[in-house]
This record gives C-alpha cells, structure tokens and sequence, in this order.
C-alpha cells in the first residue's frame, strides 16, 4: 500500500492505494465517489471521466499513483460550480439524461469543453464529447444541452 495525496472536490485527502489500483477503484471504493461510473475497464466508454487538473481522463486507465498531489473533480464537486450547474440543468430541460448513468461522465467532459470554448460550436461538441458512450443515444440531445450551457461560461468566470 502506498499513501497518495489528492485535492478531490475541493477536499484534500489521503488514500492508502495498491500500486497498481486505478484511479476509478481509489475514487469508488476509498473515497466514496459514486458519480464515477464503472463500466467497461477499458477505457473505451468513457463513463468513468474525471477531471485530473482540470483535463479529461478515463480514470479506469490512471493509476491513481499517477494522480498523487493533483487536482480531482467529479460531478460532485461541479455541483457547485454555477457554471456546471447550469449546464447539469440543462442536460435535464433537454432529455440528456434519460436513464443518467452516463449523465456524470458527459457533464464533466461538457464543463472542460465549456471551460476551454464556451462558444462550442457542433463539431467542437462532438471532439469534446469523443469516446464518452451514451447506451441510451440521447446524443442530440446532449448537443442540444451543452449548446443551451454555452451562456453559463459566456463571462470565463464562475459567477458564486
């Protein structure tokens, strides 16, 4: 067991972890973070999407070593982002989230797309929405909600 370090929604924490557990079991089963989803291992579906230092990853393909002394966000933590909020509001006003086990991996990718473009246009949506699967296929309507979001991070700033 090794002694990692991690700033996960906001809160610094300690994790005693395998050398070789990824950032998924860490997050799930030693941190308590259910928002991240355990689906296909492979890093083919993207349901386990976080933000490690404000980018993109496939958790269940980082060793949560690789993650000692960085930055974790989930869709837990951009709960209280009103820019995410905003967004998460309006995956549901648009049907995006039909059964919602996807739904916090496409909100996590959708807020780092905003953060970067917040005038994310269709095919900048679908770059930042690569690899991420939806079983249910509401893909037209995440286009539609992330579309909808662009006004929350118009400013570049988080409004408290």
């Amino acid at each position: 067991m090794r002694e990692i370090r991690l700033r996960i929604n906001g809160i610094e924490r300690e994790l005693h972890v395998e050398d070789n557990e990824t950032l998924l079991e860490a997050l799930r089963n030693r941190a308590g973070v259910t928002s991240v989803k355990a689906a296909c291992w492979r890093g083919e579906c993207g349901l386990c999407t976080v933000l490690l230092n404000g980018r993109p990853v496939k958790s269940c393909s980082t060793l949560a070593v690789e993650a000692d002394g960085k930055t974790v966000e989930t869709a837990e933590g951009l709960y209280f982002d009103k820019r995410a909020k905003g967004l998460m509001e309006s995956f549901v006003r648009n049907g995006a989230t039909q059964c919602g086990f996807c739904t916090p991996a496409f909100v996590v990718a959708s807020h780092a797309l905003l953060l970067r473009n917040p005038k994310a246009e269709d095919e900048d949506i679908k770059e930042g929405l690569k690899g991420l699967i939806c079983r249910c296929g509401t893909y037209v309507n995440m286009m539609r909600a992330v579309k909808e979001a662009r006004q929350y991070y118009a400013d570049g700033k988080q409004t408290a």
